[in-house]
């Protein structure tokens, strides 16, 4: 049953495809005013316009209740596919037995000791002062004139 609407499915949406790139867009009916409006009339009278319109429409509103009555479908009478027997080629694989021994090995270091001080490296400094070590800023006291100058 799924399949018959799988089927359906695909077949709806390749015709939307192609009835969809059938249309004429928007701007061809600008060319219809110099000469170009008789090459029209294969669908009717009116253009292809509304055969075409309410073919897409009907064909997306099935494919709409086809997506829609699929995933109803699969949600209530859907079985889980069990991964082991869907393996295909990887289903006669085996897995690797764990090794014996399951405590951790700690690997030798990799990272190589860094080289004695030959006089080479500089020496370090004394360590720097901490950080609310400021010295207090030097304010020099101008003399503020007493009384404001008179003239």
């Amino acid at each position: 049953m799924f399949i018959l609407f799988s089927v359906f499915y695909i077949l709806i949406a390749a015709a939307m495809i192609v009835l969809i790139l059938m249309q004429r867009g928007a701007g061809a009916d600008a060319g219809s005013g110099f000469g170009g409006g008789a090459s029209a009339t294969v669908f009717g009278a009116r253009g292809s316009s509304s055969f075409m319109t309410r073919a897409t429409a009907i064909l997306a509103g099935l494919f709409f209740l086809l997506s829609l009555g699929m995933g109803i479908y699969l949600s209530h009478s859907g079985n889980a596919a069990q991964p082991a027997a869907d393996l295909g080629v990887m289903s006669g694989a085996t897995t690797p037995a764990a090794p014996a021994n399951t405590a951790p090995v700690t690997p030798a270091s990799d990272v190589p000791k860094a080289p004695a001080a030959n006089g080479d490296t500089p020496a370090a400094t004394a360590p720097a002062a901490a950080a609310n070590d400021v010295p207090a800023a030097k304010q020099e006291a101008a003399k503020a004139p007493a009384e404001p100058a008179k003239k």
